[in-house]
C-alpha cells in the first residue's frame, strides 16, 4: 500500500464515489486514501483456489463469496479495506452494492509488503464488526495457514494449518486440504 501524498481529509462518501471512476483501487482509512499494490502470480493463485472452492461449497446457500474487488467496510473505524476473499451471509449485505458491512469470513493472502499491516491495524480494524467469526492469514511461501476464530467470549483463537493438514473454517462449516489451496503455486520463484 502506498500513501496518498494529500493529507487533506477526505470524506468517505468522496472516496466512495471517486473509488468507483478509479483505474487504481485504494483503500481508505479514516480520511486518507491508499493505492494499492499489484499482487504475485502465487497470491491471486491461492486467492482464486480459495475463493472458487468456497463459491462451489456454498453455492444455494444465501452466502455470497467475494474477491480483492469487494470492499469490506468497518464504520467504527471509518476504514474500507479490499479483503483477498470475504464471506457474508447477512442478508443486510444485498442492498450494498460496493461494499460490505456484515462478514462472517475474512481472508488476506500475506506479502512481504503487507505482513505487518494484515497481521496489526489491519486485523484490529476488522476486529470490530461483530459478524466476523474467522480471519484468515495465508502464507504464499510455504504452506501455513492461520485461522482466527472468534470464540463464545470474544476472544480470538489462533488454528494453525501445515503440509498435510485439512483446514476448517468453522464459520460456514467449510473442509478442504491444504493441498487444494496451493494448487498450481510454485515456491521459491523469483520475483
Amino acid at each position: 500500500m502506498i500513501a496518498n501524498q494529500n493529507t487533506n481529509y477526505i470524506p468517505h462518501e468522496e472516496y466512495l464515489t471517486e473509488e468507483e471512476l478509479s483505474p487504481v483501487k485504494h483503500e481508505y482509512i479514516d480520511g486518507q486514501v491508499y493505492a494499492m499494490a499489484g499482487a504475485s502470480d502465487a497470491h491471486v493463485t491461492i486467492s482464486l483456489n480459495l475463493a472458487s472452492a468456497l463459491r462451489n461449497y456454498l453455492r444455494g446457500s444465501g452466502c455470497r463469496v467475494y474477491m480483492s474487488d469487494m470492499k469490506a467496510h468497518i464504520e467504527t473505524t471509518n476504514t474500507f479495506y479490499y479483503p483477498d476473499v470475504m464471506v457474508t451471509c447477512d442478508a443486510r449485505d444485498k442492498a450494498l452494492p460496493n461494499h460490505k458491512k456484515y462478514p462472517c469470513l475474512i481472508v488476506e493472502v500475506l506479502s512481504e509488503s503487507t505482513e505487518a499491516f494484515d497481521r496489526g491495524d489491519k486485523f484490529a480494524n476488522y476486529q470490530q464488526l461483530p459478524t466476523l467469526q474467522e480471519y484468515v492469514l495465508i502464507n504464499q511461501k510455504r504452506q501455513r495457514l492461520e485461522c482466527f476464530c472468534r470464540n463464545a467470549e470474544g476472544l480470538w483463537v489462533l488454528r494453525t494449518y501445515t503440509q498435510g493438514s485439512e483446514i476448517h473454517l468453522a464459520s460456514i462449516n467449510f473442509r478442504t486440504s491444504i493441498d487444494n489451496l496451493y494448487e498450481d503455486v510454485t515456491f521459491g520463484e523469483t520475483p
